[in-house]
């Protein structure tokens, strides 16, 4: 006879086949009590919340759903994640009420009381399929709890490592190179030319003067982003270069961060060339340094698994107050800003990770390539 409660057992699996096959991750919810809510931005839920509390009626199961679409909400603003469905799974015998789902099928609610219930459910099979094959449990209780008990904790063992390697402190040696080398360049304005605030000195050492830009000198677009105007705007960029440059070459290792770095460079050269006007002389690494930001945001939208809520937290407040920075005070060239942020964005979803998504990484590719031509076309061709 098992001395095992069949409702807890029940949840046990579901929480494993959810963690082992379908590579969902916990999510802590404050006062949150009787449920667990999992996480797979990559799955047709993004949201997983098992709950085991008993509904007694409709009018608690209408401020159980409210309430969930409230917390869904706060969820949503915090990653930026709008597109997000939520599966709710309720396991309860003496469950009476009636489910209605949205007509959009955002928020999701189905009643399992068992195995078959499970593997059997529409909406369960539609969202994976291959539950059938993956949903197997067999043996005893205890056999069984002592396997879901150690194949989550391989999995946690397996996440541990993945986060190590996110995380690992390696030397920042192309973060230190970008520096040096516009720090050199800086100087040669001096020694070579009239300084870094004369209007010709910037053209010859290779700021974006939109009129010869258009004219065929394309290599502006790049060369522009290792030069900049004045003591103070060099030191700003290379100090911002150095927190956060440090923090992509970590995450993504270094040759995705030069493509990264790049690519976010030219296409705040492309936007300035698009939004600005014949006479523009532009410089600096900042279109590339939002860039970096738009790679983190990405990260941290993606893989929250790893580095928590932190990093997007502490970022999105940087990006929108540089943003404002740039619309309120003459002379910023806040274009390039935000075509480098759109850009690090893009291409962070196209060069993604070993492990990533792979319909994400094709996603990012085939935005970043429409982008870049359009881009082209309007501000060089048109």
């Amino acid at each position: 006879m098992s001395v095992i409660d069949e409702n807890e057992l029940l949840v046990m699996k579901f929480i494993h086949y959810f963690i082992v096959n379908e590579n969902y991750t916990p999510i802590v919810i404050k006062g949150i009590d009787d449920e667990v809510w999992l996480e797979n931005k990559n799955n047709s839920y993004s949201i997983i919340r098992i709950v085991t509390k008993h509904i007694h009626n409709e009018e608690q199961l209408n401020y159980d759903i409210l309430k969930t679409k409230h917390i869904a909400k706060q969820i949503k603003r915090k990653t930026f994640d709008f597109s997000m469905n939520i599966l709710s799974i309720y396991v309860d015998k003496n469950f009476n009420c009636t489910l209605n789902n949205d007509f959009d099928n955002k928020y999701v609610s189905i009643l399992v009381n068992s195995d078959e219930d499970f593997i059997n459910n529409s909406y369960i099979n539609k969202a994976y399929k291959n539950v059938k094959e993956k949903y197997k449990y067999e043996g005893n209780d205890f056999e069984l709890i002592s396997r879901i008990t150690r194949e989550i904790g391989n999995k946690n063992l397996i996440e541990t490592e993945k986060r190590e390697k996110f995380m690992k402190l390696r030397k920042p040696f192309i973060t230190y190179a970008l520096i040096i080398i516009n720090i050199i360049v800086f100087a040669l304005m001096y020694i070579l030319g009239s300084g870094s605030e004369d209007v010709d000195t910037l053209i010859n050492f290779g700021a974006n003067y939109v009129t010869l830009t258009k004219n065929g000198e394309y290599l502006r677009l790049i060369t522009s982003a290792f030069v900049h105007i004045g003591i103070i705007h060099l030191v700003l960029n290379m100090y911002s270069l150095y927190i956060v440059g440090t923090q992509i070459e970590y995450f993504y290792g270094k040759i995705k961060y030069i493509f990264i770095y790049l690519f976010s460079a030219v296409m705040g050269s492309l936007f300035t060339v698009v939004l600005s006007s014949e006479n523009t002389v532009s410089a600096g690494a900042s279109g590339a340094i939002f860039g970096l930001l738009g790679s983190i945001l990405y990260f941290g939208f993606n893989y929250r698994g790893q580095i928590g809520n932190s990093i997007i937290n502490q970022i999105i407040p940087i990006v929108i107050l540089n943003l404002i920075i740039g619309f309120t005070t003459p002379g910023i060239g806040n274009a390039a800003h935000i075509g480098g942020l759109i850009g690090g964005y893009l291409i962070s979803m196209a060069l993604g990770f070993d492990d990533g998504n792979k319909n994400s990484k094709v996603n990012g590719i085939i935005i970043s390539t429409i982008l870049l031509i359009f881009m082209i076309y309007v501000g060089l061709i048109a």
